[in-house]
């Protein structure tokens, strides 16, 4: 067991728990900011696909990030 910041005991799995949700959220915020750099691109060079493909990415990312709040939510 392992103390969190509060000084609560923390259990390994608890903790892999909260690395793995931390990581996940990491992935769904660089895939949102790679989305709106690739809509950005797409309208400064008037392409139509890649503005789309970027709003895909963008919304993408929100959905698994409301996925992440809902586990979070159960959590506590």
């Amino acid at each position: 067991m392992r103390r969190s910041r509060s000084g609560a005991r923390v259990k390994a799995s608890e903790l892999k728990e909260i690395v793995m949700s931390a990581t996940d959220k990491i992935k769904n915020t660089a895939q949102s900011v790679a989305g709106k750099a690739k809509e950005a691109v797409g309208k400064g060079t008037d392409d139509q696909r890649l503005e789309n493909e970027g709003r895909a990415d963008q919304t993408s990312a929100d959905v698994k990030q409301a996925g992440e709040h809902v586990k979070d939510a159960f959590k506590h």
